[in-house]
């Protein structure tokens, strides 16, 4: 899930999926890569041709100097904000690099997570973009890609909510032939856009609706349940949320912290965690109904009514909150006054980069 200040409790995740045909030693290989603000994740087929592998980490860096050699050292991921929560560099807070210094970051930190996991430099790579207008950051971002040692034979790149999208399709990359809208809930951006054969229609992209935000309500929030007693950071804050905000059966839950001058405060957190959710939940939902979707009623009718027949996906780290789906389809559902069937795919933080992987297969069967 998405969002702010260094993540401590996690480590790199690698996942096995479905299996694949093993590859030949010549063979081109696909992989799928989102490089996300809080998190990056890496799908390609397992080395022993069984499923896929996924890298899920934390999108940071830090360098420490070798007491022995003197040399500098690299750290990234779960263990860079674990040991280095001081120094830590989390390079793509507002979903690119802004700048130079930013993508060289950048750069760093992907060659190290490719190095580290020996992913495949015979490979047709697709990765995953924010729909963001800021050529001069997205240009940065494919300068850290295109400069990797992996996509020797292919390199593209396709927008974030139509990667996210195909895994919550059962025919998968079958849905680039339909019409359907997509919600991308990340850390740093709401992104809403319709696709029609793959073509993006009516986007729109907000930084005001985001998992960042929601988890500054929670820290503001936890101030205010608690009457002032306790104050928590925008971690603790995106941890409470990711482990305790539930819109099926959310639970109460305790938490003691240290006092400045000795002992520790127990304190229950009954409601600021889902205040701060359900707030987020009515701006998507005014955000789709009362802006996207006249907008794209507007430019193209007979898409609107053709899009609102079919399911609408939701992806990228918000989705993952159980419940939010249908809860999302509840209140569109209500505001519209007419059904609306809601999705998503079975892991909406790893969707975009599973997609691009199914779009990159796709690409090196052609090559």
């Amino acid at each position: 899930m998405s969002e702010t200040e260094a993540e401590t409790d996690e480590t790199d995740t690698h996942e096995q999926a479905d299996t694949e045909p093993e590859p030949s030693d010549d063979a081109v290989v696909p992989v799928g890569v989102k490089l996300g603000s809080t998190r990056t994740v890496i799908v390609y087929p397992s080395p022993d041709g069984e499923g896929t592998e996924t890298v899920r980490t934390l999108t940071c860096l830090a360098t420490y100097e070798d007491v022995l050699t003197g040399e500098e050292r690299i750290l990234y991921g779960e263990e860079a904000a674990t040991e280095y929560p001081d120094t830590v560099e989390f390079m793509l807070r507002s979903g690119l690099p802004e700048d130079e210094e930013s993508a060289e970051s950048a750069a760093t930190f992907f060659t190290e997570l490719l190095k580290s996991n020996d992913v495949p430099e015979n490979s047709a790579v697709v990765y995953a973009i924010p729909t963001i207008d800021n050529e001069a950051g997205l240009a940065n971002l494919e300068s850290v890609v295109e400069g990797s040692h992996i996509g020797t034979e292919l390199v593209r790149s396709y927008p974030e909510s139509l990667c996210g999208a195909l895994p919550a399709f059962e025919d998968g990359l079958g849905a680039i032939n339909d019409i359907f809208v997509t919600i991308n809930m990340g850390s740093t951006n709401l992104e809403v856009c319709a696709y029609r054969r793959g073509e993006q229609l009516v986007p729109l992209s907000t930084g005001s609706i985001t998992g960042n935000e929601v988890d500054r309500r929670v820290a503001n929030y936890v101030e205010e349940e608690t009457q002032g007693r306790v104050n928590i950071d925008l971690t603790t804050a995106r941890e409470y949320k990711e482990e305790h905000a539930d819109f099926e059966a959310f639970e109460p839950f305790t938490d003691v912290i240290q006092q400045p001058g000795g002992g520790s405060h127990e304190f229950t957190i009954e409601h600021s965690v889902m205040d701060a959710c359900d707030e987020y939940v009515d701006e998507v939902v005014d955000e789709v109904a009362n802006s996207f979707l006249p907008e794209l009623a507007n430019s193209y009718m007979k898409v609107y009514q053709l899009a609102l027949d079919q399911p609408i996906v939701v992806t990228g780290g918000m989705a993952c909150l159980p419940g939010i789906a249908a809860e999302i389809e509840r209140r569109l559902t209500d505001e519209l006054q007419r059904d609306v069937e809601i999705v998503r795919a079975d892991r909406p933080d790893l969707a975009a980069a599973e997609g691009a992987h199914e779009i990159a297969n796709h690409l090196a069967d052609g090559l």
